[in-house]
């Protein structure tokens, strides 16, 4: 364990007995804790607490002693929770000595630095990690005290923060602390770890506070932390991970001094103690506890107890001297609770009064807690054994060798089994189950070996113990170049394997090859293979690029082999390349011609082109050939249609003779159509047909565009955007009445021609469509009377009139009714014989003529038809038809029937008084009127319609109402306590209406004000209740029809008094009735279609009790805060509103209820169908007339559904 202490040696180097000071001059003892912590686990790691030298930890756990000292003006050294030791003889003097910094870590080259911060400031630590060898980001852990990773308390007072800097390749991690509180202060650690490397650091927060009084608090409540879940959840409070207990409830037992108890107690125990009472903040209350002034208790079994701490050098011998108040009690010694017996190693002495335990040969084992026991009095200490630093008895040489040899460096240290470290150039040298390095030990020599070296191993190697350290260079040369076969020149053929051949010495030594400098690297056509002292370069089939200056340079060395080689090839044409078919070159007439055919040919060969039987020169002004590196090229400025024709080429050299041939093709765009011819005019179209061009330009017509113009205008507008392949063509969508004009280009694969001439100009005019509702409106023995209903489609040219026709049935001959057109809508036609059968159609006349004829489906017989009576009663008088007083009556009732009917009324059975009721009749209905009803007006109404034999009757119930009179009689019919029961019978007159209710009143005698006790009653007898004692009390009634009130009211004869003492009345238990009922659906959901953009809704009604709780789901998932739905629930009835669905939202809808007694649900379908809008094509690009097509194609399929 390090000490920051110093210890007292003898001149030869043997540590001095340790032995306890006397009791005179011992300083005051100072206030312990305990802790135990394990030793780390990787043998990398740093040293969390500084030291003078490093030094291995035991296998055992190690026990620490936590000692702050009461003075506070003393400055505490390094952490507050820092291990110490206490020795003999220490000054305090010697605690601010300065510490010597422990060995440079492995992975952190800024580590973070203690601080200090007041209470609600911010405070950051950084650690920077150098990522120079890091093949990956490491890992880095931030812990407060030993367990308690950080990473989980991020929050709005911890925040941890990740940087790196590729420049410096340096990554920095930041732990920033925001609005610091006192339970923050303590010790952290930062863990880096990067595969099997490891480093850690330690530091510690100091929170400054505010001094505050500690006798006059509650100290369970002072020391207790916030919960978790609170405003101050992330904070660093240890009890957030503590296991959460419900609270207990609070008992009566007396409250207890907890302070009294902490101070009794031993420092062991405060933990306990402190659970016991519910303190959570541990840590402050040590603090507060160290404020408190100490009184010392006086044994009464030791008049001087053994100190808190011993130390000890490892091999040497300590006494534990105690001083007893009584010698002849009994005393015994105990080592962690084992009671010790005298041996050679433990010897007991007695001196007067004094009890001494010598130890000698201290070792590791001996580090423990000794307690002695003198009678029920016991007090206890602990005893540290520190080892001796570990010397270098024997350095490590200095090593020179070369390549592939074996080196082994040998040290020698001062003990046997101690633990070193070997570093090469500082850094620690790796020795896991892959390194190339191997350690090992016997006694006290240590052995570092590395089997095969290398050039990279040269460098400064030491050895580390924690007394000294050891270091020497190693020096590793290469071998001396020896070449047994040097690299020749040669000439290859291309496309003929190449093999290149070498051989050196030492033979294991790599090497690479060069082409021009360039480095070579093996791919699947080259191959490179070095076996022993042979290296080899084979190439399966030689390409132009192989040639050149090739070098071998063996790894390591200066020197290098070279060869040169040279590659053939015979002269070749490549018109594979230019991925023309049948090697045929297509040019469009007037442009410029560069065709250019890779050669190939090892030395450049000589290229002549030749048309026929003319050769082609370089110097030629239109057409000329070049030649110039891989490739050849014919030229032509200008194409004319006579270029065209073969074309021959000839390669030479002296490998040998090559031709190719190649076809030129010079098109052109074709000729003008001829002017269109528009044989047919429409209302907003017209049909158009042309001729094809005499010439297409050497390229078959592909199609043609439209273009039309108004014939006052000059800008021309293109009808089609796709070609047309045929010579016809219709134009929509033009103005009627406006004289238009359209011209036609031709296109093929090379272009668009010139416009043909304009056709001649034509306007287009349009008939109405034909009339609409054709019907029979009348028939006699001579006449027939028609009607229709305009034309849906008028048009520009407008609507002059309309035309009747008229034939006999069986002839084909139609007769013209009107000489002149008529604008109305109706039209007899007479002159007829009775008894023929006609067929009658009407046209539409404008300006552009004659619109297709409405016909009758049907032949009408000219022939009077007796129609049977028919009396059409309005829904609103099959029912009784009220009416108050005073208001008028006003029914008409139609009816149907030819000739004209006649119309007989009746009231209960008997005429009707034209005095009283005003009775009109017409062709078609009847009508009763009474300007002011009364009640006698009420009755049954028959109204009888008859044609020769035929008769038709209905009965109209008319029912006049009035205010209804006030109850008969009203009395009372018992008083008890605060409650009259009152009695009454029914009103003589209802008003001609039932008695809907009763208004009950009450007043006051003294005051004989009335107030309203209850509205709308319906029973004849009722109980007032809570009327004042004392009060004497008369009530009077009101009768009420669907008129309203009564105009009077009945009152009481007498009134009832309002005693304090008298009988009261048990009123009778009534068992109310259970509504509750499990959902229900009384509707279901219907399977639904929507149009794509607009809101649909699905509905559906549910019966339950209590309300149920309504879930909408879309195939089985729950639709939650989705704007696009909205739900509502009225009155049972369920809605779900989908906003401008999309044929994404169609899909299995359910409605689910549910309720304390069970659940239901219901489904349906919902298919969105609909496609873009209009502006949606139009951003498209869509043409108007295929948008016009698909806005008609949607309306058909609307109008079908």
């Amino acid at each position: 364990m390090p000490e920051p202490t110093k210890k007292d040696e003898t001149p030869n180097g043997q540590p001095e007995e340790s032995v306890a000071p006397d009791s005179n001059g011992a300083p005051p003892l100072p206030e312990i804790s305990l802790e135990v912590s394990p030793p780390p686990d990787d043998d990398d790691a740093a040293v969390t607490t500084p030291s003078p030298t490093p030094q291995a930890e035991d296998a055992n756990s190690l026990k620490k002693l936590s000692v702050e000292l009461p003075n506070d003006s003393v400055p505490a050294m390094g952490r507050k929770d820092s291990v110490w030791s206490l020795g003999e003889g220490q000054a305090p003097e010697e605690l601010d000595k300065p510490i010597d910094t422990p060995p440079l870590s492995i992975l952190l080259i800024e580590k973070p630095q203690s601080g200090t911060v007041a209470v609600g400031g911010d405070i950051t630590f950084v650690a920077k990690v150098e990522a120079k060898d890091l093949l990956r980001k490491p890992t880095i852990k931030w812990f407060k005290g030993k367990w308690m990773d950080l990473a989980s308390k991020t929050g709005k007072h911890l925040q941890l923060k990740e940087t790196f800097d590729r420049f410096t390749k340096i990554h920095t991690f930041e732990m920033h602390i925001i609005k610091a509180k006192e339970n923050y202060a303590g010790n952290y650690r930062c863990e880096v770890t990067y595969k099997d490397k490891f480093d850690s650091c330690s530091f510690d927060l100091e929170v400054k506070e505010t001094e505050q009084g500690s006798q006059n608090i509650d100290i369970r409540s002072a020391f207790k932390r916030s919960s978790e879940g609170q405003e101050d959840a992330g904070e660093l409070d240890f009890s957030g991970l503590l296991k959460h207990r419900e609270p207990k409830q609070q008992d009566d037992t007396p409250e207890v001094d907890v302070w009294e108890i902490l101070k009794n107690a031993r420092p062991d125990e405060y933990e306990k103690i402190a659970f016991m009472y519910g303190i959570t903040d541990l840590r402050g209350l040590l603090r507060r506890m160290k404020k408190i002034p100490k009184e010392e208790k006086k044994s009464e079994a030791f008049a001087k107890k053994l100190e808190p701490a011993y130390q000890v050098d490892k091999g040497g011998k300590i006494r534990l001297v105690v001083d007893l108040a009584d010698p002849t009690v009994e005393l015994k010694w105990y080592k962690n609770g084992q009671e010790i017996r005298p041996t050679p190693k433990y010897i007991f002495e007695h001196k007067g009064t004094q009890r001494i335990m010598v130890i000698n040969n201290c070792t590791v084992n001996d580090d423990a807690a000794y307690s002695v026991a003198a009678g029920d009095e016991k007090c206890s200490t602990e005893l540290f054994v520190k080892e001796l630093p570990i010397k270098i008895v024997k350095g490590i040489e200095p090593v020179k060798t070369t390549v592939n040899e074996r080196i082994e460096l040998e040290c020698e240290v001062s003990e046997e089994g101690a633990q070193v470290k070997w570093m090469k150039n500082g850094v620690e040298v790796p020795t896991g189950v892959r390194s190339r390095y191997r350690v090992k030990c016997e006694g006290t020599k240590h052995y570092l070996v590395i089997d095969d070296a290398s050039r990279e191993d040269t460098g400064t190697y030491s050895i580390m113990a924690t007394g000294g350290t050891s270091e020497a260079h190693i020096q590793v040369d290469l071998k001396p170049l020896k070449i047994y076969q040097d690299l020749q020149d040669m000439t290859v053929l291309l496309g003929q394997p190449l093999k290149l051949h070498c051989e050196i010495y030492p033979g294991n030594v790599p090497g690479r090859w060069y082409r021009n400098g360039q480095l070579i690297q093996p791919n699947d056509r080259l191959n490179i293979i070095h076996r022993n002292k042979v290296h080899r370069l084979e190439i399966e089939t030689t390409s132009l690029h192989d040639a050149g200056d090739y070098t071998f340079v063996p790894e390591g060395y200066s020197q290098s082999l070279s060869a040169k080689i040279h590659i053939i090839d015979p002269p070749r044409v490549h018109l594979d390349s230019l991925n023309f078919p049948d090697n045929t070159v297509t040019i469009v007439a007037g442009n410029k011609l560069r065709l250019e055919i890779p050669i190939s040919g090892e030395p450049a060969p000589r290229v002549v082109w030749m048309k026929g039987e003319r050769v082609i020169l370089e110097s030629g002004h239109r057409v000329r050939a070049e030649t110039y590196g891989d490739q050849t090229s014919l030229t032509i400025e200008v194409t004319e249609r006579e270029d065209s024709g073969n074309y021959k080429i000839v390669l030479q050299n002296e490998a040998g003779e090559a031709t190719a041939s190649v076809k030129i093709k010079v098109v052109d765009i074709p000729d003008p159509p001829e002017a269109p011819l528009v044989p047919v005019v429409g209302g907003d179209w017209c049909s158009m047909s042309w001729e094809p061009p005499k010439y297409d330009g050497g390229s078959p017509i592909l199609g043609y565009f439209v273009e039309r113009k108004k014939k006052q205008s000059s800008r021309w507008m293109r009808l089609n955007f796709d070609l047309i392949k045929e010579t016809t063509f219709e134009p929509k969508k033009m103005i009627e009445g406006v004289p238009y004009e359209v011209r036609i280009f031709a296109v093929n694969a090379i272009g668009v021609s010139k416009p043909s001439e304009p056709s001649k100009a034509f306007i287009p005019l349009a008939v109405t469509s034909e009339p609409t509702m054709l019907v029979v409106d009348d028939i006699t023995d001579n006449t027939v009377t028609v009607k229709w209903r305009p034309p849906e489609t008028i048009g520009a040219a407008g609507l002059d009139g309309y035309l009747v026709e008229y034939c006999i049935e069986g002839s084909n001959d139609w007769i013209i009714s009107n000489k002149e057109l008529t604008e109305k809508t109706k039209y007899t036609i007479t002159g007829l014989t009775p008894g023929c059968k006609i067929l009658v159609r009407v046209k539409a006349i404008n300006a552009a003529g004659a619109s297709a004829p409405r016909t009758l489906q049907h032949s009408i017989l000219v022939k009077e038809v007796i129609e049977p009576p028919k009396i059409r009663v309005p829904r609103h008088l099959k029912q009784t038809y009220t009416r108050r007083v005073g208001e008028a009556v006003n029914l008409v009732v139609p009816f149907l029937g030819k000739p004209r009917p006649k119309v007989m009324w009746l009231k209960d059975g008997k005429p009707i008084e034209p005095s009283h009721v005003s009775i009109r009749n017409t062709d078609c209905d009847s009508i009763i009127f009474i300007r002011k009803a009364e009640r006698s007006h009420s009755g049954k109404y028959e109204m009888t319609v008859q044609v020769e034999n035929h008769m038709d009757t209905a009965i109209i119930d008319i029912q006049i109402v009035d205010l209804p009179g006030p109850p008969q009689c009203v009395t009372i019919e018992d008083v008890w306590g605060g409650n009259v029961a009152l009695v009454w019978t029914p009103p003589k007159d209802n008003g001609n209406a039932p008695i809907t209710g009763y208004t009950i009143q009450k007043a006051d005698k003294k005051t004989m004000e009335w107030y309203t006790c209850i509205e709308h009653y319906h029973r004849t007898c009722i109980t007032i209740t809570e009327l004042v004692v004392g009060n004497e009390y008369f009530f009077r009634i009101f009768s009420e029809n669907m008129c309203g009130l009564s105009e009077t009211a009945t009152q009481t004869k007498k009134s009832a008094l309002i005693v304090k003492e008298g009988l009261q009345l048990k009123m009778p238990e009534y068992n109310d009735h259970d509504f509750k009922e499990a959902p229900k659906f009384t509707q279901p959901l219907i399977n639904t279609f929507a149009i794509a953009g607009y809101n649909t809704t699905l509905n559906c009604s549910v019966r339950a009790n209590p309300r149920p709780k309504v879930i909408w789901m879309k195939n089985k998932i729950v639709i939650v805060d989705d704007p696009r739905y909205r739900m509502f629930s009225n009155q049972g009835v369920c809605t779900l509103e989908i906003r401008k669905p999309s044929p994404y939202d169609g899909g299995l809808y359910t409605c689910k209820a549910i309720n304390d007694l069970g659940e239901a649900q219901v489904d349906c379908k919902l298919e969105v169908k609909g496609g873009f809008t209009f502006y949606e094509l139009m951003q498209r690009g869509v043409p108007l007339n295929l948008i016009d097509k698909y806005m008609n194609e949607a309306k058909v399929v609307e109008q079908e559904k």
